[in-house]
This record gives C-alpha cells, sequence and structure tokens, in this order.
C-alpha cells in the first residue's frame, strides 16, 4: 500500500508539472481567403442596404457557423434602422457572436463589415477599409472558440459605419449589455502600411491601457500610440470609427488601424492592393494585444 501511494504521488507530480496543452495559432490562410472574398466585386461595395451588403453579412454569418461560434442573443443577426436626412430608413444589421470566459465582464472586439458601394459605376471594393477589420475579427473569433478566455469576448461585425457609426451607436444602446463591458478593441484599417506601422489609438484617454501594450510582442512592426489628443485636429481619431460611441458612454478603447493612403475611399482598395504580409503580422500584433489585454 505505502508503495502504490509514493507511486501515485509521483505519477500526480508528473501530471502537474506536463506542458499545457499547444495554444492555436492564427489561420493567416484563411485571414486572406476572407478579405479576398469580402472585397471581391460580387460584393459590389457592401454598402448599408444594398444586396452586397447583405452577401457580406452572409458570409460571415456562415463564417461564424462553422468555426463553432456561438450566437449572441440566439442570433447573429441583429437589426437597427437608420433615417436618411430625407427620412426615407434603412436597415442595417450587425452580426455578433460570443464566448464565453471565465469571468462575464465582457470585451467588445469591433470592426465593421460596410463599406461605400457603387458610385458612377465603379466598384469600392473597401479591401483595407474595412474587410480587413472583419476578417481579423474572425479569424481571432476562430481563435478564441479554441481557448477559454478571463473575460467573455463578443465579436461584432459592425454595420452602417460608413456615414455615422450607426451599428455601433445601435450596439451602445443597449444599456443592460453595457453594464458588463470594460472595453472596446475596435479595428478599421489594418492591412494597408508601406512603413510597417500600425497605431493603436485611445491611451491618451485611457492611460492605464498603454503600459499593457508596451509589453506585447509587436514582431516586425512598429505600434505607434497617438491621434487621440484634442491638439491632433483632423488628425484626432478619437470619434473616427465605431470606437467612438463606446467612449462617449465611458468605455475605455483601443483602436488599431492605419494612416490614410492613396486607396483610402477610392475605387483602388482592392485585395491585389493589400501587403498580405504585413496585414498578416498586422493581424497577429493585434491578437496579442487581446490576449494582454485579456489577462488584465
Amino acid at each position: 500500500m505505502k508503495k502504490l501511494t509514493i507511486l501515485s504521488l509521483f505519477l500526480g507530480v508528473l501530471i502537474s508539472c506536463a506542458s499545457p496543452e499547444t495554444p492555436p495559432t492564427l489561420d493567416t490562410d484563411q485571414l486572406i481567403e476572407d478579405i479576398r472574398i469580402l472585397s471581391s466585386d460580387e460584393m459590389q461595395g457592401r454598402l448599408v442596404g444594398t444586396e452586397g451588403n447583405a452577401m457580406a453579412r452572409a458570409y460571415i454569418i456562415n463564417r461564424f457557423e462553422g468555426m463553432g461560434l456561438p450566437a449572441f442573443r440566439e442570433s447573429y443577426a441583429h437589426e437597427f434602422s437608420i433615417e436618411r436626412n430625407n427620412g426615407d430608413l434603412v436597415e442595417g444589421t450587425n452580426v455578433i457572436g460570443i464566448v464565453e470566459g471565465k469571468s462575464d465582464s465582457m470585451i467588445v472586439i469591433t470592426a465593421h463589415y460596410d463599406h461605400l458601394g457603387v458610385r458612377d459605376s465603379l466598384i469600392f471594393n473597401g479591401a483595407d477599409d474595412n474587410a480587413s477589420g472583419t476578417s481579423g475579427l474572425l479569424a481571432m473569433a476562430d481563435y478564441f472558440t479554441q481557448i477559454t478566455p478571463n473575460h467573455t469576448l463578443v465579436f461584432a461585425a459592425l454595420d452602417a459605419e460608413e456615414g455615422g457609426l450607426n451599428g455601433a451607436r445601435a450596439f451602445v444602446r443597449d444599456s443592460s449589455l453595457m453594464e458588463k463591458v470594460v472595453l472596446n478593441i475596435n479595428m478599421d484599417m489594418i492591412s494597408q502600411n508601406d512603413k510597417n506601422e500600425l497605431y493603436a489609438v485611445g491611451t491618451y484617454h485611457y492611460p492605464e491601457l498603454k503600459p499593457i501594450l508596451e509589453t506585447i510582442d509587436t514582431g516586425e512592426l512598429s505600434l505607434l500610440f497617438g491621434h487621440d489628443r484634442p491638439e491632433d485636429g483632423n488628425q484626432d481619431w478619437t470619434f473616427s470609427s465605431d470606437h467612438g460611441p463606446f467612449h462617449q458612454i465611458g468605455i475605455p478603447f483601443i483602436y488599431f488601424g492605419v494612416e490614410d493612403h492613396e486607396h483610402y475611399h477610392r475605387p483602388t482598395d482592392t485585395f491585389e492592393t493589400v501587403p498580405q504580409d504585413f496585414y498578416k503580422k498586422s493581424v497577429q500584433l493585434i491578437l496579442n494585444a487581446v490576449f494582454a489585454l485579456d489577462n488584465h
């Protein structure tokens, strides 16, 4: 009996010292496939209320389902209405999934999937703006379905960002949900930069987040801070994308994005112009940041 007891204790020590299960890796092949499809001519620029926008939404839902991401409140699709200046109503739809964490406090990860549509017979494909952020969101959702984060993570592909941040405004109107939200991480234009630079915006307003971000592995990219001070004038990005409505109600945010480039809001913002190596590294950097922020 004594020998059996010693043996069982020895085995218990071996098990407790065993290396943890190998963590998943970012699926960069699928990342590139997602941005290619979402910015294809078939999507017709993904303007809110159009058939191309609906096709993009269906694609995102199909990807959520395929990776086994649970729907938020029993449905991926969450509709809202936008009133145009002429009084017309347009229906927008946010696509939302959720990964339950060890805590019910929430980090909301956002990226808008709409773009400018077709103008003068030219398709504004919006590869960087913002098929890049949406595809990054899909990659991270897939990653976190394979592990258990500390916080509950909400993955929200938001509609109707162009023209008023309407999807984000609809999201934050849910006051019962927002009581649990501790952070918004927003991705908008994360694939296009020739200096290997990516900005993390928001630490001027929430300086407690900067030391966390300064610890992450940025690979071969430079993670820069700024574009969030009032003195930055028209280069203050505090309200430039879907993080704005979160900030307005006091929710801390970090917005990842690149500076404007020659393809911004032009029909040349296509999949073919995306530097794929930079894009993969950009999404990996942001994933590292999500990990660090979740751990704090």
